[in-house]
């Protein structure tokens, strides 16, 4: 008889494996566009981004609400739709399905083209302080916060979470790619960065995503969140 599988044990993997197919995804596309010369681009970077994590959405979202994330998890508990005690543990399996990525993508591409672009780790352009890359990283993800809390976690939401969650991370790769890499979560700064001990600009990607977070989480919570007389009205 197999041992039973605990519903939190579930979410937990769901958080690990699919991170690692968001990272694999998103940062795959970085190396890929090296290793062609430019051919993917940044169009297709933000694509690969967006759809990756639209597909892990949509697949991991009924069991572990999808984060991938350690931005949006905080984002969550914040706003009052995540448990404080859950808080770590997500963190732990969002970071090691990132570390597990890049182990992979470490293994898969060339040494030159892992060297070039950090193994597709985020990293800040040259000629923007960290003060300006971490407001960058802050707004691109209270952006993607919202977009969370209102297609995902809202009970009036309509169930388009993987679509609008995909689009917006597409969107700010657009706009914040060439600034910061667009990160918008410490896990995917790590995760690769960790396995080609990378670590330049590291607080812009910790303390600017986690600001989004908090600043989104805030937002929703006391402006935006629906009362309980607007879910009765939606069912």
């Amino acid at each position: 008889m197999m041992p039973r599988v605990t519903p939190t044990t579930r979410a937990l993997a769901a958080e690990v494996v699919g991170t690692f197919f968001f990272f694999t995804l998103g940062a795959g596309a970085i190396l890929a566009d090296a290793l062609s010369n430019g051919a993917v681009g940044l169009v297709g970077i933000a694509v690969a981004h967006g759809i990756g994590l639209a597909v892990a959405v949509s697949i991991f979202g009924v069991i572990s609400g999808a984060h991938f994330n350690p931005a949006v998890t905080f984002a969550a508990a914040v706003g009052g739709a995540f448990p404080w005690a859950m808080i770590l543990p997500y963190w732990i399996a969002q970071l090691a399905g990132g570390v597990l990525a890049g182990v992979v993508l470490r293994a898969t591409f060339p040494d030159t083209v892992v060297m070039v672009t950090h193994l597709g780790t985020p990293s800040v352009a040259s000629g923007i302080g960290d003060g300006t890359a971490i407001v960058v990283e802050a707004v691109l993800t209270l952006l993607l916060v919202l977009a969370v809390f209102g297609t995902a976690i809202s009970p009036t939401a309509p169930r388009i979470a993987g679509f609008g969650i995909g689009l917006t991370v597409l969107a700010d790769i657009l706009v914040g790619g060439p600034l910061t890499g667009a990160a918008m979560n410490p896990a995917r700064y790590f995760g690769t960065g960790l396995v080609v001990l990378f670590f330049d600009h590291w607080q812009v990607y910790v303390i600017g995503p986690l600001a989004g977070g908090l600043a989104g989480g805030l937002v929703w919570r006391y402006a935006f969140a629906p009362t309980a007389a607007a879910v009765s009205t939606q069912r």
